[in-house]
């Protein structure tokens, strides 16, 4: 099955100020990726390419990176998920600027099932999340979209009944 899942936030702050949020990724000081209410994002080492990490049972590397602009993550793990994810800035007609996340892949065998199931509830929920982080960290008031009763009843199946409740960082606020 093919899969092109796109999330986007325009944000009204200068692309070097989003391209920032790109470049703290699993950092000490991360102000994008949600960890107060998801799994951390971790590589075996600093951001660029072939750094080999990712989040919970999500495993991909690093296929491109560029430092203020973008950063392209290849799946590895798990099996039936062949395709990537993506952050990058996207600077708009309007001379406004976009940050947006793109997930593209083919899932083949059992992922065809889990995909639609858990993990595409999950993928957004997780996303929408990063992208109210990104807008809180920019000093904007966060858009957070709640999650449905399925998303938080899968967190609750697979983080053994103790899944931590949705909330932004205190350090974005």
């Amino acid at each position: 099955m093919r899969v092109l899942n796109i999330h986007e936030r325009k944000l009204d702050s200068a692309p070097s100020a989003i391209g920032a949020l790109i470049d703290s990724l699993s950092s000490p000081t991360d102000r994008l990726w949600p960890q107060h209410s998801w799994p951390r994002m971790a590589f075996d080492r600093a951001l660029g390419v072939g750094a080999s990490g990712g989040h919970g049972p999500i495993k991909y590397f690093i296929e491109s990176y560029s430092p203020g602009h973008s950063i392209k993550f290849r799946f590895t793990d798990p099996k039936g998920f062949n395709g990537f994810h993506r952050y990058e800035v996207i600077e708009l007609t309007d001379g406004t600027t976009a940050l947006r996340h793109t997930l593209e892949m083919t899932t083949h065998g059992f992922a065809k099932l889990a995909w639609p199931l858990a993990f595409r509830p999950l993928h957004d929920a997780l996303i929408e999340d990063s992208l109210a982080t990104a807008e809180a960290s920019l000093g904007h008031s966060p858009t957070l979209r709640q999650w449905s009763l399925w998303v938080r009843f899968l967190r609750w199946v697979f983080a053994s009944k103790k899944a931590r409740p949705q909330s932004l960082s205190i350090k974005c606020l």
